[in-house]
């Protein structure tokens, strides 16, 4: 049996006007950190820089520096608020978050360990399984109980904050008892910072490939916000459609935390926010996280990197920044 049409789903037109919005904003913001540091870079050396037709110092700053930077940003950004708006829908909750709920925690305890014992090739595929176990952690305690009920905010943030918590002493221990040598290339992890990012390129397509498995599910999760038991009954398979996407936010978490570390709140604020603006269509909110992710992360790392300019401050600070008000205001508004 098909899903019923819901209503205030997004019109055709609305959606992708919506999210071409979106998409202009991104480009906005990565045009911004191409133009914008130590040298300044006007527009036309822009344009020659990423057609390839500029041998002179400033494009090369921008192809060689800014670009992959801003790139990388623009995809842990979009990983990140994708797999904040699954987790959002899947537990009915809008404080869940990778960061929040130790999700990120977990993917850089994982990878950490993975250095630990030597295993570089193992890096990602560690932080895909810590990410993982902390997910489906949330997903055990959630299931807990006759009633199956959705999580409380308190109950959310209880348990939270003891796998945030359980994941920071493990990493502490990894970082205590690893070599000198090893310690300053392991710090990167936990504070989330993009100076030393990975190349972009396998981050932006596990960034579109995610986004594509989400959006097969878009029309079961519009469903699916209105509660398991009205979903099963028009014929929506619960249980394998949250494995599914519980598996995507994990490993979107896992690339993210893989490419530029820990990095707080945008998987928070993001799907909220837009939440709030566009409503709750899932094949609006999904891509447009994604974008709007993306820009947020490559604007706030544009300021990382420009606001105590020579010093880079790592991008987490800058989140963190934005992240911790709107987190206060959620908990009071949930509370009022």
């Amino acid at each position: 049996m098909r899903a019923p049409s819901i209503r205030g789903l997004a019109t055709p037109g609305r959606a992708a006007a919506i999210v071409a919005a979106l998409a202009v904003v991104a480009a906005a913001a990565i045009m911004l950190a191409l133009a914008v540091g130590s040298v300044a870079v006007d527009s036309a050396t822009i344009v020659r820089a990423l057609t390839g037709a500029g041998a002179d110092p400033e494009a090369a700053i921008v192809r060689e520096l800014r670009l992959p930077r801003a790139l990388a940003a623009f995809a842990v950004g979009g990983l990140l608020a994708l797999a904040g708006a699954l987790m959002q829908i899947l537990l009915r909750n809008p404080l869940a978050d990778p960061y929040v709920l130790g999700v990120s925690g977990g993917a850089a305890t994982g990878a950490l360990g993975a250095m630990f014992v030597g295993a570089a090739g193992l890096v990602t595929l560690a932080a895909f399984c810590g990410a993982l176990a902390s997910i489906l952690l949330v997903f055990g305690l959630a299931r807990t109980g006759a009633e199956r009920a959705p999580w409380t905010s308190t109950r959310l943030l209880l348990t939270g904050v003891v796998a945030a918590a359980g994941w920071g002493a493990l990493t502490t221990l990894l970082l205590t008892l690893a070599p000198d040598a090893q310690v300053k290339g392991m710090l990167f992890w936990p504070i989330g910072d993009l100076s030393s990012a990975s190349p972009p390129g396998p981050a932006l397509v596990v960034l579109a490939l995610v986004l594509l498995g989400a959006l097969t599910f878009a029309r079961d999760l519009n469903v699916l916000a209105r509660g398991e038991e009205v979903a099963s009954a028009v014929g929506v398979a619960v249980p394998r459609v949250t494995l599914v996407l519980y598996a995507l936010a994990a490993l979107a978490t896992a690339i993210a935390v893989t490419t530029a570390g820990s990095v707080g709140f945008i998987g928070l604020v993001v799907p909220h926010a837009l939440r709030l603006a566009v409503g709750n269509d899932q094949r609006v909110l999904l891509p447009g996280s994604a974008l709007a992710g993306g820009a947020l992360l490559v604007f706030a790392d544009t300021l990382a990197r420009t606001l105590a300019a020579p010093v880079q401050l790592p991008v987490g600070v800058i989140t963190a920044l934005i992240g911790v008000p709107t987190f206060l205001w959620l908990l009071a508004r949930g509370r009022s």
